[in-house]
């Protein structure tokens, strides 16, 4: 089966021919499948932020390609555009890119730029201010009479208004408290499920990304470092810290334990997978 979207030796270097020249990615080769919700983690200076702007044509490759369902999204101006319909961005913080008078406009924005017809514009609108949870009364207010977390959810609406196939997150939850979180972390799951779509998410928190992301792209130097199933990038929990990263707190605890000479499952990532693990040493039987 073709994959939704993929890199092939994608390749982005900076300040070209000057003494400043440097390769934000190298060699990149990654295949994203429909409805597929992957997350991508790395330190600072990783690569991850100018591999996510390739992937809907904001940047343009040195070398190598990006492709929408098997067709390279440079092969024509008319498809490059479609590309940046069809692979919608969110970035972090989008809150600060609302302009609009209204809720309502904002979220219309892009469906009124892909020329739909108004009833269209208005189902998208309804339909994704649904998804993110904003209630019907809020659509005619100012977008700057809300909330911080009410305006990310509007900003992430203006993005799936377009119905895009793939939906790429920037670290969407950065700022927000648990609850708001959760909230957030919850309507991007119910738009997935809604419509079969590809989610990329970007993240630095390790407990979000573990307990969303089906399959984990692990970026370091420009380079993929590792990918796989969470619990196959946990078990190599010792290398994600040589990188610089942070690891989820119950796999740490797992680490030392092991440390210490128990002999514990360290690819555990979950609360409910390390209660299992435990159960498991202890025989099947643990009491609070």
């Amino acid at each position: 089966m073709t994959p939704i979207l993929e890199t092939r030796d994608l390749t982005h270097t900076y300040g070209v021919g000057t003494p400043f020249e440097s390769d934000a990615i190298q060699q990149v080769n990654l295949t994203f499948a429909r409805g597929e919700f992957v997350g991508i983690i790395g330190h600072t200076g990783s690569g991850k932020s100018t591999l996510i702007q390739h992937l809907n044509g904001l940047l343009k490759p040195t070398s190598g390609d990006v492709l929408l369902d098997g067709r390279s999204i440079w092969s024509d101006k008319k498809f490059t555009r479609e590309t940046r319909f069809r692979v919608g961005l969110v970035f972090q913080y989008p809150e600060y890119q609302l302009f609009e008078e209204t809720v309502y406009q904002d979220i219309a924005f892009g469906p009124k730029n892909m020329g739909l017809t108004k009833d269209e514009i208005d189902r998208r609108v309804r339909e994704a201010a649904g998804f993110v949870g904003i209630p019907e009364e809020n659509l005619q207010k100012s977008p700057f009479e809300l909330s911080g977390g009410q305006k990310r959810r509007v900003a992430i609406a203006g993005v799936i208004a377009m119905e895009p196939d793939v939906l790429i997150l920037d670290e969407p939850t950065a700022g927000l408290d648990p609850v708001g979180r959760e909230g957030i972390l919850s309507n991007i799951r119910a738009y997935q499920a809604a419509k079969n779509a590809t989610v990329i998410m970007v993240s630095h928190s390790m407990e979000e990304i573990a307990s969303n992301v089906s399959r984990l792209i692990v970026m370091n130097h420009g380079k993929v470092a590792m990918t796989g199933a969470p619990r196959e990038v946990f078990a190599r929990a010792k290398e994600l810290i040589s990188m610089g990263l942070d690891i989820p707190q119950i796999t740490q605890v797992f680490l030392r334990l092991r440390d210490m000479g128990v002999g514990v499952d360290t690819s555990v990532y979950t609360v409910e997978q390390a209660l299992e693990s435990l159960k498991k040493l202890r025989g099947g039987k643990l009491h609070a």
